[in-house]
């Protein structure tokens, strides 16, 4: 989840971080009992640059030692958007070597229903009702009760009437898969709701070729709306990539155009009557990240700007992972200059801090994209920084897919979103699976 240093704000909630009012027996955002506080997690959230009354100087730079080298955008052999090998590429036909430091359906309509995962607090029409008691029973709203306590009644606003408790929303655990592509996406511990957001799909290239692809989103959670930003984009790129691909558009050029196209989705957000900026001057305008990923046969393209990140893991463990994408961020900036270690930069307060997002008040925007060829099967790894906080470089994520994922990438994204809340789930966590089958005999690298 991104999110920018807020200002001195009254007490804070110790579950969800909402401001609190004086007296307040229960957090309004998520009901929590404020008579018992434990001590406050360690959260380190990505933070956006150049965000309003925030200084980010760059640190001297640490002449005590050796600095590291800087870190690769990937370490698969592959093509940036502009068809050239990208930095630190293996000449052609030479092995591919461990990574080193920050490795980096539709059928035919788009599935656009999540599935609420959550407790539904629903009560539900007996079953002996007769026909007619049945239909008038569907168009009336059943009463809803508290996943909580299981007594009271839940308000409009969605909190119980007796123990005050914030229910489940539809966004807080949502799963899905579309052929052999799927996703999951979890609230976390620590926010009192998901900002993250996802789509998946399949359809075919001109010559009937499958095509997979997956759309990952993180909210920046210090803006207006992220959570409505996240969903717009990452809707707005399937649905372009879902018309440009079986039109012969390469896909490459295809996930560029997606990007761009959900940028103006996003920026679409902010437009809104002058009087609602009068009345929050201060907020900034929906933003997220982006990342995504098409597979097809024999081919891998991924494209993101942000934090967001896609990792290549090969179904054979023995061969080396790779990180697919580089971070638009502060600390990958400082390594990247040479200016200070992986460690170092990720250990620092600033580390988080993005310095490229889809919104109206971003930079220039400027959608990375890179294809590959590997030569094995594998399975490409789509995911939010709430699952990559907890298994950072190609070899821990490595280690925490499961080995099967390529055959089970809904069990297999399950277990990505449990390793995350066992970690401590501080964040919104998200993650898409997209299996790489084994290439075409006489495939070569791209």
């Amino acid at each position: 989840m991104s999110q920018m240093p807020q200002q001195a704000a009254p007490a804070k909630c110790p579950s969800c971080a909402e401001p609190l009012e004086s007296g307040d027996l229960f957090c309004g955002a998520c009901g929590y009992d404020l008579s018992a506080v434990p001590a406050a997690p360690q959260d380190h959230p990505t933070l956006t640059m150049g965000a309003s009354g925030v200084d980010w100087p760059p640190p001297e730079p640490d002449n005590s030692g050796p600095s590291a080298a800087p870190h690769l955008p990937t370490d698969l052999p592959g093509t940036d958007s502009g068809g050239k090998p990208l930095p630190g590429t293996p000449a052609h036909g030479s092995p591919v070597p461990p990574a080193p430091g920050v490795r980096f359906d539709r059928p035919p309509e788009p599935d656009e229903d999540y599935a609420l995962q959550a407790p539904d607090p629903r009560v539900a029409a007996s079953a002996t009702e007769t026909a007619e008691t049945a239909e008038t029973a569907d168009t009336a709203e059943l009463p809803k009760v508290c996943v909580a306590c299981r007594a009271g009644r839940v308000d409009d606003d969605g909190y119980c009437e007796n123990c005050g408790h914030a229910q489940p929303r539809e966004r807080d655990h949502m799963e899905q898969e579309s052929g052999p592509v799927a996703a999951v996406s979890d609230r976390g511990l620590r926010h009192h709701r998901n900002e993250d957001a996802f789509t998946v799909g399949r359809t075919a290239l001109p010559d009937g070729t499958p095509a997979v692809l997956a759309v990952v989103c993180d909210g920046v959670s210090s803006a207006t709306r992220p959570d409505e930003a996240s969903l717009a984009a990452s809707r707005a790129a399937t649905e372009a990539l879902l018309a440009a691909l079986p039109q012969g558009t390469h896909p490459q050029a295809a996930m560029h155009e997606a990007i761009v196209v959900a940028s103006q989705a996003v920026n679409a957000l902010a437009e809104e009557p002058p009087s609602a900026r009068e009345h929050t001057p201060h907020q900034n305008a929906p933003a997220c990240t982006i990342v995504g990923s098409i597979v097809t046969a024999g081919l891998l393209v991924v494209g993101w700007v942000g934090d967001s990140r896609a990792y290549w893991v090969p179904v054979d463990r023995d061969a080396p992972a790779a990180r697919l994408t580089e971070d638009d961020s502060w600390a990958a900036q400082m390594v990247a200059a040479g200016l200070m270690s992986e460690a170092e930069a990720y250990a620092d307060e600033r580390a988080h801090a993005i310095t490229g997002w889809l919104g109206a008040d971003a930079y220039e925007l400027e959608p990375h994209t890179a294809s590959f060829k590997p030569d094995r099967p594998g399975v490409v790894v789509v995911c939010t920084d709430g699952l990559w906080n907890y298994a950072e470089s190609a070899e821990e994520m490595s280690e925490v897919v499961p080995a099967d994922a390529a055959v089970r990438p809904l069990h297999a994204a399950r277990v990505l979103v449990g390793h995350a809340l066992d970690g401590g789930g501080h964040d919104n966590v998200t993650v898409a699976l997209l299996p790489f089958p084994a290439p075409p005999q006489g495939a070569g690298s791209a």
